[in-house]
């Protein structure tokens, strides 16, 4: 099980199939890891790891706080989950590379292009988090969570994650640590022996300045519009995945490719063809 040091942060990373390089940003909010692209929700359906490594070298990884990734209460910011990223492509020894990201792991794909275009050769950005609906109900988890923590103290939000194995999608009470509070024990001493005032202060600020837009949080809109790289824009339609956050990147990136196809007509065979074709295109 290959893990990477990056940024202090022990990162869990997996390398499928040959081809030109292609790095996957993991779907599934705060608990995005590798299985989130064989098993959650959409991603069971159109299983783009059984087609992709056929053709490409997909790197896959768990997001720092995730899975098997280890990781820091800090006020996390994009730059950060685009710092691993870069981080396991210089470790593994990657100059450049096709880029691709689901669900929030769009944002972390968008944002890594408008920091480093050098290293990016096309972005394939399949259901966006964003929307209106959607900042609403984040912000919301977010309070949830900060209610929780104050009234209760962290030795409650342990135990929360502990005795039902829960998660931040599952339970907002349990916060954005919560996976890593449930599965390292070092993390979760640490995380015990924090001022609660301080720790109030950092869950305040990752709300407001990483989910704070009606758009697509992530990467500014000018940043986005000076951004030469080719990209396909994947719509989702729900509260998570609003349609307008789709149009929202179509419409900021000079060179995007918005594939106008509704979500119940993204079948398997036809959705990874299309990710195939843009891919072959850029290459």
């Amino acid at each position: 099980m290959p893990f990477a040091a990056i940024d202090g942060i022990k990162t869990h990373y997996q390398v499928l199939g040959s081809g030109p390089p292609l790095l996957m940003y993991s779907p599934g909010g705060f608990n995005a890891t590798v299985d989130a692209w064989r098993g959650q929700g959409v991603y069971a359906k159109v299983k783009f790891l059984e087609h992709l490594p056929a053709k490409y070298t997909c790197i896959i990884f768990d997001r720092r706080e995730c899975g098997r990734s280890s990781g820091r209460v800090e006020r996390i910011t994009w730059t950060d989950y685009v710092a691993q990223g870069k981080g396991l492509l210089d470790h593994l020894g990657i100059e450049r590379a096709h880029l691709m990201g689901g669900c929030m792991g769009v944002s972390c794909a968008a944002a890594f292009a408008s920091m480093y275009p050098e290293s990016v050769q096309s972005l394939v950005l399949f259901w966006p988090i964003g929307g209106p609906k959607y900042r609403v109900f984040t912000q919301a988890r977010f309070a949830t969570h900060f209610a929780y923590a104050a009234e209760n103290g962290l030795s409650a939000v342990v135990d929360l994650v502990q005795k039902h194995a829960t998660s931040f999608s599952g339970d907002a009470r349990a916060g954005p640590w919560a996976s890593l509070i449930g599965t390292d024990s070092s993390f979760r001493d640490t995380y015990l022996k924090q001022d609660l005032e301080s720790y109030k202060l950092i869950v305040t600020a990752i709300a407001r300045e990483m989910f704070g837009p009606d758009s697509v949080p992530g990467p500014e809109p000018e940043d986005l519009m000076r951004l030469d790289v080719p990209g396909l824009v994947i719509p989702g339609r729900d509260l998570f995945h609003g349609t307008s956050a789709a149009w929202y990147l179509a419409e900021c990136l000079p060179n995007a490719d918005y594939w106008d196809v509704p979500p119940e007509l993204q079948t398997e065979a036809v959705t990874s063809e299309r990710i195939l074709e843009f891919l072959k295109n850029q290459s």
